[in-house]
């Protein structure tokens, strides 16, 4: 019995030095807070607005749906400089949205690019809507990442165009472009009947200048803007429509414009872009015959009599490459 004892003795001695040591160990510690992240970078060249998205996946040109917007009385010398130019280098991702059939393109191998939208070619608010209403659902139709809108008289730079949605994911709400005022426009927001129900302020991105929208925000702008209801939206607000799609993007979708000082339209003073910058900007334009002067700054194998728009100057500095180019130096870009 005594031996009993000594082993059960024993055995509480050792489960209490057990439990000593137990409590003498250290505590965890509470977890500390995740670091916070750290802040996003800031915008890429020529933007102005919420920061781009960081190492997005790897753009292909094919991802790209470049719209021109042109009319049947612009197919000769307008259209067929684009043709010539930077259509030429970007020929799979061009689609041309014209108001009549024309076979002469068909030669100049627009071949099944060229979309006949059956709008009139009277330029009105209404046929503006009708071009860009085919535009965007033939866009949604092609299953690409990215619409970009130009308009006949703007030179696009594929390459650079690249670089830029580059740095954004599609599926983010992106829109992209140039406003031609310095401030917001209002517009009045009208129901069937004529009765009048709110003011909204928003930003656009001028046409002329181009703009770009991702796959993920065009989507979203579907009810107002999918098979018809662009013009049913721009009626709304009796706006044209790049105004329009402003209007759905920031009143109706709360998006917001990032403004990109890389686009490019007639109604600035294209004299004072830097020449040095030229090559690297997304588009470009040229005045017109109502201001002929107002071209970009550069120099290159063509007179200003040769190329009143410096858009085939701009091209061979780009592509020197091109069969029809004189042979010149790329770094010499001011012009005398």
């Amino acid at each position: 019995m005594s031996r009993v004892r000594g082993l059960l003795c024993r055995a509480c001695l050792a489960l209490a030095a057990a439990l000593a040591a137990l409590l003498l160990l250290p505590l965890p510690l509470p977890r500390a807070p995740a670091p916070a992240r750290a802040p996003a970078p800031t915008p890429g060249p020529g933007l102005r607005g919420p920061p781009a998205r960081a190492n997005a996946p790897r753009l292909r040109p094919d991802d790209v749906f470049i719209a021109v917007k042109t009319t049947r009385k612009n197919h000769g010398p307008r259209l067929g400089l684009l043709l010539r130019t930077w259509i030429s280098r970007a020929p799979r991702q061009t689609f041309i949205f014209t108001d009549g059939d024309d076979p002469d393109l068909q030669l100049q191998g627009a071949g099944s690019h060229v979309i006949n939208t059956n709008c009139s070619a009277v330029h009105t608010r209404q046929a503006l809507c009708c071009k860009m209403s085919v535009e965007y659902d033939k866009f949604i139709e092609s299953g690409r990442k990215w619409f970009c809108h130009v308009d006949d008289d703007n030179y696009v730079n594929p390459r650079s165009l690249l670089q830029l949605l580059s740095t954004f994911s599609p599926s983010q709400d992106i829109y992209l472009g140039r406003p031609s005022l310095d401030h917001p426009i209002e517009a009045t927001e009208r129901v069937q009947g004529g009765g009048t129900v709110t003011t909204v302020k928003f930003w656009f991105a001028t046409g002329g200048a181009g703009f770009c929208l991702s796959r993920g925000l065009a989507l979203k702008m579907s009810p107002w803007a999918s098979l018809g209801s662009f013009m049913s939206t721009a009626e709304r607000v009796r706006l044209p429509d790049d105004c329009t799609v402003g209007y759905i993007v920031e009143g109706l979708l709360g998006a917001r414009l990032r403004h990109s000082s890389l686009f490019h339209s007639h109604l600035e003073n294209l004299q004072r872009l830097p020449a040095a910058t030229v090559l690297q900007q997304v588009t470009l334009s040229y005045g017109g015959p109502e201001n002929p002067r107002n071209v970009v700054n550069v120099a290159g194998g063509f007179s200003l009599q040769q190329d009143p728009t410096r858009f085939k100057s701009v091209h061979c500095l780009l592509y020197p490459d091109t069969d029809w180019c004189p042979v010149q130096k790329q770094g010499d870009l001011i012009s005398e």
